[in-house]
């Protein structure tokens, strides 16, 4: 079965010189952004934070790079845009080797894709789902205060991004069956056309005939999470009635 890795990451922003207060371009940049810390769930685990409280940015992304090398499949919302990139960023700037090769599903992405959402946002998607809220915190103080080493906005800031992770495993869940590109999860085992692609159950049962131009497939459902997908070929090729 697929390593499953859930992840969100939390920066601090850049520091610059500016000549305005509003729409301004950076005269000078004086500090880079940094992580300052990632919360994470192996799937249908524990969730964990690592935060640069008590250890420095290299000593959270040695952390960060082996739990990436052991994932098959990254969860995060606005992952493929915001957090693997910026990750990415710093592995570079401190001189890392790539992680092993993983495959991202982003949650942001998946939710604009399969439906009309009043919003993407974590925080709106976990309310309408009714699963929940994010924590509510003191808002860009509470950054400050982690730059400023105050361990109250530390403490602050675990908090927060833990429990975006505990809503983001929620989101994920509920939008996992939906999902028409959902990595499959069983291809450590060989890829069994009568298990679930996308949770890895076993108990599936066909429904109807999938046509395709050259070949046809049955069409099953899993009986677990209700995900559709094509099961085992078709013996004898039949075209799709007219």
């Amino acid at each position: 079965m697929a390593k499953i890795l859930l992840l969100d990451i939390e920066t601090s922003p850049l520091v610059g010189y500016t000549w305005g207060l509003y729409e301004q371009d950076v005269i000078k940049r004086i500090k880079p952004f940094r992580i300052l810390s990632f919360a994470y769930q192996w799937f249908g685990g524990k969730t964990k934070v690592i935060a640069c409280d008590v250890r420095s940015e290299k000593m959270l992304l040695v952390q960060l790079h082996k739990l990436l090398s052991e994932a098959d499949i990254v969860v995060a919302h606005n992952g493929d845009s915001f957090d693997v990139k910026k990750i990415n960023a710093r592995f570079i700037v401190h001189r890392f080797d790539p992680p092993s090769p993983y495959k991202t599903i982003d949650t942001k992405v998946q939710a604009k894709r399969i439906a009309a959402f009043d919003s993407n946002s974590l925080e709106n998607l976990s309310v309408d789902m009714s699963e929940g809220e994010k924590i509510k915190h003191r808002g860009f103080p509470m950054w400050e205060g982690c730059m400023a080493g105050n361990q109250q906005d530390w403490n602050d800031m675990k908090r927060y991004n833990k429990k975006d992770v505990v809503q983001l495993s929620k989101i994920y869940l509920r939008l996992r069956s939906w999902m028409k590109n959902h990595p499959d999860v069983n291809h450590c085992e060989g890829g069994d056309k009568e298990a679930c692609p996308k949770c890895g159950s076993k108990k599936t049962i066909r429904r109807g005939i999938l046509y395709t131009k050259v070949s046809n497939f049955h069409r099953r459902q899993c009986k677990d999470c209700a995900g559709w997908f094509k099961g085992e070929k078709l013996e004898n090729f039949v075209r799709k009635p007219s």
